[in-house]
């Protein structure tokens, strides 16, 4: 299979001028095979490559202790994203109703599109409902986020009381 490479002419003025303001090859026509793809390429992802190992022989993860499926730890904690719906969990007595509270978030947010949807205007201020609604969900949600992070016994004050 024949290759065929289109080479730039560098004694075209327009090219000249182009290359003078800085313009990459991108814009005279530099062909992506063989120069970006056979050169480029691999030197970006061996220098990947170089910099990860680098980095795991520099600076290795520490090993902890074995894990014991029998000794679950005092405080564990979801990831940072799941606190609110673990406040949920952790404060309703009820755990039924901590599920059914659980479901009730989806729920929620399916719903968000149909509040005052009927509205032409994409202005919050001229939508009050809406704008209610989504800041009240907002602070509620920081507040059961902060609260989960706190011991049981202040979640719900927050530790002001």
């Amino acid at each position: 299979m024949a290759k065929i490479i289109i080479k730039p002419d560098l004694s075209d003025p327009q090219l000249r001028a182009k290359l003078k303001k800085g313009m990459g090859h991108n814009y005279y026509g530099e062909p992506a095979w063989p120069n970006d793809l056979l050169y480029m390429f691999p030197v970006v992802i061996m220098g990947t490559m170089a910099l990860c190992i680098g980095l795991a022989v520099l600076d290795p993860a520490l090993v902890g202790e074995p894990a014991n499926p029998f000794a679950t730890p005092l405080e564990i904690l979801p990831e940072w994203y799941l606190y609110p719906a673990f406040q949920i969990l952790r404060v309703v007595p009820n755990k039924l109703l901590g599920i059914a509270l659980q479901t009730a978030i989806p729920l929620g947010l399916m719903l968000i599109p149909f509040i005052e949807s009927v509205n032409k205007f994409q202005n919050p201020f001229r939508r009050p409902v809406a704008t209610a609604v989504f800041l009240f969900g907002t602070v509620f949600t920081l507040y059961l986020g902060i609260g989960a992070t706190l011991p049981i016994d202040k979640s719900l004050t927050l530790g002001l009381f």
